[in-house]
């Protein structure tokens, strides 16, 4: 009788947070199922379709399409449109981390793992009643002198059973307790991936917003204000003069290459007549800038090659020109974009942000390389030169721009387009980005 209550002080000590345990599991789990706004079992771009942030995004992508070119509406519209796409799966992949590592955890946890210590502990207790009686026969018969076989023997059977029984009641609690810190673990993950996920959605909108406001208040009147020309001054002092972010030919040169050069073939390698580029960079220079004006992408695309090949300093930086090689020399594939990341965290913030601008514009670029001929390699070789070269002066700079430092650029250059989205994670694109998937035969049915 001893062993029995011992175990029975012991069970209660240990069960007491079983049970709640349980009930916490199930009714948390339930609620969270609740928040949820994606099915289960989905993956990502499965669960985006029906979120209320995508169908959000459609009806923008619908609605801009009624504007013209030059509206300030259909221009932030268009932004809009990719920042709540953008919102849209970034909730899609919270939800899926939620269900695997929160949700799923926790419905094993209340359907499985606590109910079997639980059905334990009933059958214990049934066992132990089954004990008693059987004891308090044997000790009945034992007072009248009349010994039962069999009651000795049931005695037994139960004796044998508890002790089973007892052995697999005790491991299971011992790992309950072992284990408690492990479930708690749980709530903690759900708070952490909530943390994670409004703070990527908060920095991603703090990011780019700043490309809303300035399509607000880019009048005629206010582009004229900005002081000073724009080729061949540094990229740091442009950007102050004119309070931008992008400088003022990278944004407008994508801006309209997005709505008349993507299935243009060989766009930054035919180049267009001098004369209309020279026109179109010196409205770029006195900030007038008449989209309709200037229909030969070619042209469009020789501004931005001559913008970047007349910054004083390269997009890239001088500074970093050997780190850059020595990331691209790397042969596992992994290493290199590794070094990659560094590298562009070196970078002086302004360069970061108009590098990143122009590079996921020219990898989109280079996804209709089927019509335009355009693959990251080949745009790497026209354009990688004007983005890298080494700090030297007169001729001699020219010179290298065709010796074997701007084979190795191309090196350097091709798998920043190719691999944009990984090495550029904050998924900032320029503002007209949505246009492109107009090209693509409607956002309805890309989305």
């Amino acid at each position: 009788v001893h062993y029995v209550n011992c175990e029975y002080i012991w069970d209660l000590a240990h069960t007491q947070r079983v049970e709640p345990a349980k009930k916490a599991a199930q009714v948390i789990h339930k609620k969270l199922l609740g928040c949820l706004q994606s099915q289960l079992g989905l993956d990502t771009e499965r669960r985006m379709k029906k979120l209320p942030l995508m169908l959000l995004s459609v009806s923008m992508a619908e609605s801009f399409k009624d504007f013209d070119a030059d509206s300030s509406i259909r221009k932030v519209l268009e932004m809009c449109c990719f920042m709540e796409n953008h919102l849209a799966k970034t909730l899609a992949e919270f939800e899926l981390k939620l269900e695997k590592e929160v949700l799923e955890p926790l419905n094993k946890l209340s359907e499985e793992d606590l109910p079997e210590i639980l059905k334990n502990k009933k059958q214990f207790a049934k066992l132990t009643m089954d004990w008693h009686n059987a004891l308090n026969k044997w000790v009945t018969h034992s007072v009248h002198f009349v010994v039962s076989c069999g009651s000795f023997s049931l005695l037994h059977t139960v004796d044998m059973v508890i002790h089973s029984l007892q052995d697999q009641y005790s491991a299971d609690l011992y790992h309950f307790a072992t284990k408690e810190e492990a479930y708690a673990n749980y709530f903690i993950r759900l708070l952490e991936l909530q943390a994670e996920h409004h703070k990527n959605s908060h920095d991603f909108l703090e990011r780019n917003i700043t490309d809303v406001s300035p399509v607000c208040v880019t009048t005629d009147s206010q582009k004229n204000n900005s002081r000073g020309k724009v080729y061949g001054e540094p990229l740091l002092t442009h950007l102050y003069d004119s309070g931008r972010e992008i400088a003022v030919p990278i944004q407008e040169c994508v801006h309209m290459l997005l709505h008349t050069g993507m299935r243009e073939e060989g766009l930054f390698r035919l180049a267009a007549a001098a004369s209309v580029v020279k026109r179109l960079k010196s409205s770029l220079d006195g900030g007038v800038m008449n989209h309709s004006e200037f229909t030969d992408p070619h042209a469009v695309a020789g501004a931005l090659k001559s913008y970047l090949r007349e910054l004083p300093e390269p997009l890239m930086t001088f500074e970093l020109y050997n780190d850059w090689f020595q990331a691209a020399g790397k042969k596992e594939l992994t290493d290199k974009l590794e070094q990659f990341k560094i590298v562009l965290k070196k970078l002086p913030s302004e360069n970061y942000n108009n590098l990143r601008y122009l590079v996921q514009f020219l990898s989109c670029l280079s996804e209709q390389q089927a019509v335009n001929r355009m693959s990251p390699s080949n745009i790497a070789i026209v354009l990688g030169p004007n983005l890298l070269w080494p700090h030297m002066e007169g001729e001699a700079a020219l010179l290298d721009m065709a010796s074997a430092s701007s084979v190795q650029v191309v090196a350097v250059v091709e798998p920043l387009i190719k691999y944009s989205s990984s090495l550029f994670p904050e998924g900032t694109v320029p503002p007209s980005m949505f246009c492109l998937l107009v090209f693509r035969g409607g956002v309805l049915g890309v989305l």
